[in-house]
């Protein structure tokens, strides 16, 4: 099963990555729901190739990495200083670094694997890339609306079942959240949740993905979204991987 989950930073994509993960790998056979199946390590403005610390390490990785205090370890691959560096690099090599990473991620011997979930991948990408990074914006070399576009007509002949999750929040909700639990280098700005979300709602409805759903995390717990989301693609998910589901479904 091949996932896409993408929204408004804070608005939970990768709190509900992992959640579903930690799903998959309980119920359905012959699954790859490791940590390092969920890709939430090659967005700007964190990048990383990670790999999740000994039990013994947690503390120390914490208290560095104050965004891996729920679990998320995608930002901790790099060290700050080399994470700088990156963040340091013209719009146009941010650009061409990540174009390089979307497509490493849809080469066939990669995206074809059985189980998979991204989290944002082209669309968080190709929304943030002109709003924040200065590449990717109309008129610009690699304009991000048509490429969006061209990476799903790839992705639909290596996986056209594929499932598109958009996950949003109000906007008050997503400031409430930024307030409560700050990134330790958030992307999202106060002025712009609603410009972003906005994008957001506009790549889902123009996605060429067959298989497309959509949650809002507003007003749940996180067992609730949890809980939600399991049924949602569940009902999509193509009959082979139902019946992977331990118990039937």
């Amino acid at each position: 099963m091949r996932l896409i989950i993408a929204g408004c930073e804070y608005s939970g994509t990768t709190t509900l990555s992992q959640t579903f993960g930690e799903w998959g790998a309980a119920n359905m056979e012959g699954g790859r729901w490791g940590p390092n199946e969920y890709h939430d390590h090659w967005k700007l403005p964190h990048v990383s190739n990670f790999s999740p610390p000994e039990p013994d390490q947690v503390a120390s990785v914490v208290a560095c990495y104050p965004d891996a205090r729920d679990g998320d370890y995608s930002r901790t691959g790099l060290s700050h200083e080399e994470q700088a560096q990156i963040m340091a690099l013209s719009p146009k090599l941010k650009e061409m670094l990540q174009r390089y990473h979307l497509q490493y991620h849809l080469h066939p011997s990669f995206y074809a694997q059985d189980d998979h979930i991204m989290v944002g991948a082209h669309i968080d990408e190709g929304i943030l890339g002109p709003i924040y990074f200065g590449y990717g914006g109309g008129g610009q070399y690699a304009d991000r609306r048509p490429s969006m576009r061209h990476y799903e007509e790839q992705i639909l002949e290596l996986a056209p079942d594929t499932i598109l999750v958009l996950v949003t929040a109000s906007a008050e909700a997503i400031r409430q959240r930024m307030k409560d639990n700050p990134h330790l280098q958030g992307a999202v700005q106060d002025a712009d949740v609603e410009r972003v979300l906005e994008r957001h709602e506009e790549e889902y409805a123009d996605s060429l993905l067959l298989h497309k759903t959509r949650l809002d995390t507003t007003s749940a717990t996180i067992q609730e979204s949890t809980n939600e989301i399991i049924e949602k693609i569940t009902a999509l998910m193509p009959e082979k991987d139902r019946q992977r589901i331990r118990g039937g479904s």
